[in-house]
């Protein structure tokens, strides 16, 4: 007699809900940062100037985030927990067209359509509204909306990319800022694209050169207005 060989499994969805804060966040931190640094160095400011744009820039952007990113998911969240209180209702109002309901998506999946209605029954008797979540609604544990979670994720790897380039134009100040801080942060933004794919299963290789791109873009942009503004004013 053979046993039932049960195994665990770390599936990459569970790393959805705070990878996408986290990565969103750190990748925000070091472009707008960094940007911002190299901006403000092309139009010939100073030193302490440069650095306190670089701190102003990480408080604001990481409270930014977070609040940004509270809003966004408490919005889902909102609407998740509306989607699953009318789902209640019509539970307890009409319970047998719910599992008629819940049978037909069975049997639109390729399940018999009367092992399909006693899986049903089955289901619903333990847990009739996660059931009708997960297999109606597509909602579940694993992708639930989480607004604190995300919020602080993001404020948290937002200051934690940002922290880079500020350290950088604090190793290398004067005429070495802007080449060093330009490219740190690409770098950086290399790892974090790498890291990101990596830990997502998706092409390292296309991750690291798109968010890299994007980031020199970013900075050959703040660098040439600040260097026209700097010669003008």
């Amino acid at each position: 007699m053979s046993r039932l060989h049960i195994h665990s499994e770390n599936h990459l969805v569970r790393r959805i809900g705070w990878l996408r804060a986290a990565v969103l966040g750190a990748n925000d931190g070091i472009v707008s940062t960094a940007s911002l640094m190299v901006g403000v160095a092309s139009a010939s400011s100073g030193q302490t100037e440069i650095l306190i744009a670089g701190v102003a820039g990480i408080v604001a952007g990481a409270m930014s985030m977070a609040a940004g990113e509270y809003v966004s998911v408490s919005s889902q969240f909102d609407t998740e927990q509306s989607d699953l209180a009318r789902e209640r209702r019509e539970l307890q109002d009409n319970p047998e067209a719910e599992l008629n309901e819940l049978t037909q998506i069975y049997v639109k999946r390729g399940v018999d359509e009367s092992l399909a209605r006693e899986v049903s029954i089955q289901l619903m008797k333990k847990d009739a509204l996660g059931a009708h979540a997960r297999d109606e609604l597509g909602l579940s544990e694993i992708t639930a909306a989480r607004p604190i979670q995300a919020a602080f994720a993001s404020a948290a790897s937002f200051a934690f990319g940002a922290m880079m380039p500020l350290l950088t134009a604090i190793l290398f100040p004067g005429a070495l800022l802007i080449p060093a801080v330009s490219l740190a942060s690409l770098i950086f933004l290399g790892l974090l694209g790498a890291i990101g794919a990596g830990a997502g299963g998706a092409n390292i290789v296309k991750a690291t050169l798109r968010v890299m791109f994007w980031g020199a873009l970013a900075m050959a942009l703040t660098a040439g207005i600040g260097a026209i503004f700097g010669t003008t004013l």
